[in-house]
């Protein structure tokens, strides 16, 4: 024990007879650590600007939409077509559904109507969204002036509205909209504005799951207001003929409370509303809309649609997946460039030792204290190299604020031409970067030290002593 204790005293005294050589060669190991540490931080801060942003194209929402049947089904029909989601289905889901966001306040209703909107002899074919307040930060709608609904609005039935930004601006291009009051011409409304929403890009559909959406030209209304002065049942004139519909609720949005709860949440709505599930196959004809005797085990419902947006999760999965290993692998590099720096290193000192290598065989070394005294050395280039690469690793956070800060400071123009993530990413440190960063460390050590030491060892040493 005593004799390896003084094989690892040997190679510590070594490294101190060549500060500067050391303290390169640690730099490199540091460098190759704080890389791993600060890649993983960075990668995971801007995989969760990337799921935000997922997230807010709907990846956590499940949609159930009310889906009008063809004509040749309801052309029999007397009366109104009755078909979509009920108010009651609406409550069913809000009690029974259990990862549904806040309790149950994650189910959003809303009923959409096309209609006429008016003012000062300005008109615009605008869409009517009778919604709830929490349908604001659901879709991420942002006010610029004013204020959006709320639950007093809804509950009093009263007549107010909030304009999208664009229809603002065609119905008041040259007046403040605030206070004035809109007019649908098919109910004879006014309809106060008590807010104006800032600009919306229209959504792209997403693959097969979620359709295009344009908010050009919304106008929000309370949903209780909707229901009680447009009520549920649309007359639409074609030339000489009219057709009616009878439709509670157009769409109802399901937040679920973790991205993992969706497609079983998914699953289970289906089930409530008697819903085909996606592997069921091709829809059978025979399809029954309210109205129609349906029997109870009927499980292929086709007057409503339950969306899941399925390539939301899949990308919201595979980025975060991409961004670790493509960071990790940066990490890697740099810590196999830290190695063969050390290895660089001791393959230069083992030459330059090679007659006090000699020495050492001649006064009764073996050759397994000649790799553990090389050994020693670059386990502790690595364990140093490591620690501090760790501590510096650390500051990941605090140096990319700061620089930032900096940035917006004494280059605000060039800041604001940077795309948002810039601005928004925050360096999360991944807890197991740490540990893992460190044994890299010391592995790397070990590996790249291996064959500088077994070539120490394998001196002759009287040629090892006639060395000069």
């Amino acid at each position: 024990m005593l004799v390896f204790l003084h094989t690892f005293q040997l190679g510590l005294r070594s490294l101190w007879l060549h500060p500067m050589r050391s303290l390169l060669t640690v730099l490199g190991i540091f460098i190759g650590v704080a890389s791993v540490i600060w890649l993983l931080a960075i990668g995971e801060g801007i995989s969760v600007v990337a799921q935000r942003q997922i997230e807010g194209l709907g990846a956590e929402n499940i949609i159930v939409r009310s889906v009008q049947p063809p004509a040749d089904v309801t052309a029999g029909m007397n009366g109104p077509v009755l078909y979509g989601v009920t108010r009651a289905e609406f409550e069913m889901l809000k009690q029974t559904v259990p990862t549904l966001k806040n309790n149950g306040g994650g189910a959003l209703p809303i009923r959409e109507v096309r209609r006429t909107i008016s003012y000062d002899g300005r008109s615009v074919d605008g869409r009517v969204v009778g919604c709830t307040p929490q349908y604001q930060q659901a879709l991420k709608l942002e006010v610029a002036t004013g204020t959006f609904l709320t639950e007093i609005h809804n509950r009093n039935h009263e007549n107010v509205c909030v304009l999208a930004e664009q229809l603002a601006r065609k119905l008041f291009p040259y007046e403040d909209p605030l206070g004035r009051s809109v007019y649908l011409g098919e109910n004879k409304d006014f309809y106060r504005v008590i807010g104006v929403l800032k600009y919306r890009n229209a959504t792209a559909a997403v693959g097969g799951s979620l359709a295009a959406q344009d908010f050009s030209s919304d106008m929000y209304v309370p949903i209780e207001t909707v229901r009680q002065q447009i009520t549920d049942t649309v007359v639409t004139r074609r030339g000489s003929s009219f057709s009616a519909e009878t439709v509670e609720l157009n769409q109802v949005t399901l937040q679920v409370n973790s991205i993992d709860n969706v497609r079983r949440t998914a699953a289970l709505v289906r089930k409530m509303l008697r819903v085909a599930p996606d592997d069921k196959g091709p829809a059978v004809q025979e399809v029954g809309f309210k109205g129609q005797e349906r029997s109870e085990s009927e499980l292929n419902r086709q007057d409503v649609s339950v969306v899941v947006p399925e390539e939301l999760l899949e990308q919201a999965r595979v980025t975060k997946f991409m961004f670790m290993i493509f960071m990790g692998l940066i990490a890697a590099i740099s810590l196999l460039v830290g190695g063969i720096g050390i290895m660089n290193i001791m393959l230069a000192t083992v030459t330059e030792r090679t007659r006090e290598i000699g020495i050492r065989r001649a006064l009764g070394a073996t050759q397994q204290h000649i790799v553990l005294q090389f050994l020693a050395e670059t386990i502790s280039l690595s364990v140093v190299g490591g620690t501090t690469g760790i501590l510096g690793g650390l500051l990941c956070p605090l140096v990319i604020d700061q620089a930032r800060a900096l940035a917006i400071r004494f280059a605000p123009e060039l800041m604001s031409q940077l795309p948002p993530v810039v601005h928004e990413l925050e360096a999360t440190i991944v807890p197991l970067s740490i540990p893992l960063a460190f044994c890299i460390s010391v592995l790397v050590g070990v590996v790249f030290g291996i064959y500088p030491a077994m070539r120490a060892a394998r001196m002759d040493p009287i040629e090892a002593l006639r060395h000069e």
